[in-house]
């Protein structure tokens, strides 16, 4: 080209999440029939969705105004709805004009780093959420900056790791929390949540939540809202329908600032997000049709209430299950539907194996396994030869760690048992081989 054409922070883009299927996707093509656990789609997994939702959005769809545009940051009267719902928890209040929309919180997540200035980072938790460590390496044109979740403390963040890299990192100017945590199913605690505030305050940071789980608790944990601890501090909450509906398919998440009066830097950029989306003329509108509608509804609390139960029954499942192996660093989730399961230090080895009978995966999975790659991706990739199950490597999630994320979302109780103990065996076997 005549002159560079692509931007130098390109190559932080990755997303094992999906990454991996292109793999699951060769193998399935030799005939092997392939468990999923490498994505959090609830549809995908069984889930049925009430009638009643679905009449709701049937309704909308036969309404000739749910086909065209809507105010650029998002309908109006669901904007009300959803700045009602934040101030009834108490905390900092907004109105709808706090509120703009986008097609998806990967959108959202990546106008949001794309407006910050280059010279500036937001540190996120590690082990990383694929889309926001990317996203943000990416517009630093460097890898991405993070604080450290512990696994010997159920997840919880290494706080004075946190302070200490916001104190002698001056370009530091957010701090990420994704809570309920993605890939760990972590809930952060509310004297946490309110030290990380603190350092907020301490260094003049804005704060960044991705709370599109902060409805889907169970096992007696209960998630705080960014909106309830965050004080007088900037802040972004980002959330959307794709999880609690769930409604993946239909690509809508929104943010909600606040405090934007308090610091003018700050609302600067709740502005220029604003502006983004003006370009882009709106997001889509039929699910912000039916957002007050169905999360209005007195039956949606029943429903999610219920929906959350399933999980947390299904977390003990698997703990009942992977607890048992010794050589795995295990803990129990409280949110989100994801667990992510460590390798204790040294157990994992280049030389170990799984059987594969079928020759042609066998002589594929030896190839992948014969590139330069992490000890984890090469157990998972024969996990996915031997058992057919995809699973995500947590070394791909920005971490130093060795280990797997799974879902907890398979709905056929007798199914999950049986992929999980096929993972536990295949550990078991792998180990010893």
């Amino acid at each position: 080209m005549r002159q560079k054409l692509l931007n130098a922070g390109a190559k932080e883009l990755s997303y094992e999440i999906r990454e991996i299927v292109k793999k699951a996707d060769q193998l399935k093509k030799l005939g092997l029939s392939i468990s999923w656990e490498n994505i959090g789609d609830p549809i995908q997994k069984h889930h049925k969705l009430p009638q009643w939702v679905k009449d709701i959005v049937s309704d909308l769809a036969k309404d000739d105004d749910s086909y065209s545009y809507c105010p650029s940051k998002g309908m109006l009267e669901t904007r009300e709805f959803l700045a009602k719902q934040t101030n009834e928890l108490g905390g900092v209040q907004i109105s709808a004009d706090d509120i703009c929309f986008f097609n998806g919180l990967g959108d959202a997540i990546s106008k949001a780093y794309q407006f910050i200035s280059r010279t500036s980072r937001v540190i996120g938790p590690s082990p990383a959420y694929s889309t926001h460590s990317s996203a943000e390496a990416a517009h630093a044109a460097h890898e991405p900056l993070t604080y450290r979740l512990d696994p010997n403390n159920k997840w919880y963040p290494d706080l004075d790791d946190l302070y200490n890299k916001v104190k002698y990192n001056p370009n530091i100017v957010g701090i990420l929390i994704i809570n309920p945590d993605n890939p760990t199913g972590m809930v952060y605690p509310l004297e946490t949540l309110r030290r990380i505030v603190e350092i907020a305050k301490e260094f003049n940071l804005f704060l960044v939540a991705d709370e599109i789980y902060i409805n889907i608790t169970y096992n007696g944990a209960r998630a705080y809202a960014l909106s309830e601890i965050i004080e007088d501090v900037p802040g972004i909450s980002m959330k959307g329908i794709s999880k609690e509906l769930p409604w993946p398919g239909a690509r809508c998440g929104w943010m909600e600032y606040y405090n934007r009066d308090k610091d003018e830097d700050f609302n600067r950029f709740c502005n220029a997000l604003d502006n983004a989306k003006m370009i882009e003329v709106c997001s889509t509108k039929l699910p912000q049709l039916a957002i007050p509608k169905i999360f209005g509804d007195s039956r949606f609390k029943t429903y999610r209430e219920e929906t959350n139960k399933n999980i947390g029954r299904r977390s003990k499942i698997i703990a009942d299950i992977l607890h048992t192996v010794p050589e795995l660093t295990f803990n129990e989730t409280f949110g989100a539907f994801y667990n992510t399961i460590i390798f204790r230090d040294e157990t994992l080895k280049p030389h170990q194996t799984l059987q594969i009978g079928n020759q042609k995966i066998k002589s594929l999975v030896d190839d992948w396994v014969s590139q330069d790659i992490p000890l984890d991706k090469i157990f998972l990739y024969y996990l996915l030869g031997a058992k057919g199950i995809c699973v995500v490597p947590i070394s791909s999630f920005c971490s130093e760690l060795q280990g797997f994320r799974v879902t907890l979302l398979e709905e056929d109780e007798e199914v999950l048992t049986k992929t999980f103990s096929s993972i536990r065996d295949g550990i078991v076997e792998y180990l010893h081989s």
